[in-house]
């Protein structure tokens, strides 16, 4: 069955590094765009990164400059190198797995499978 497992959330002090993995399996993962989203309590959820290969990356202007997404193909994984990060950044993240043709990579309705989401807290 396919699984997409989050792992690296923790509590870090405002202008800290933070790296999140998802592992995923049960699908191609190669012929997928892995994104990464995330919620905050009472908010909706909203799209951060997505790596299209191991080259080709599109981020939100909330955190482009200070985020990172990459991908390991060989590894069946996706990062997220956080940097500078905010206490706006506080919320749980997802990843996500998206068929390459099937519309706009910020849009969460086009993805077809979700992990369970890592907890990133932002301290002041």
């Amino acid at each position: 069955q396919v699984q997409l497992v989050e792992s690296g959330g923790g509590l870090v002090q405002a202008g800290g590094p933070l790296r999140l993995s998802c592992a995923a399996s049960g699908f191609t993962f190669s012929t997928y765009v892995m994104g990464w989203f995330r919620q905050a309590p009472g908010k909706e959820r909203e799209f951060v990164a997505a790596a299209w290969n191991e080259i080709i990356t599109d981020y939100a202007d909330s955190v482009k400059g200070r985020f990172t997404a990459s991908r390991d193909n060989a590894k069946n994984t996706v990062y997220l190198q956080m940097n500078s990060l905010k206490p706006e950044d506080t919320a749980i993240y997802y990843c996500a797995a998206k068929r390459r043709v099937l519309g706009m990579v910020n849009k969460r309705s086009n993805y077809d499978y979700w992990g369970q989401g890592t907890q990133v807290t932002v301290s002041s």
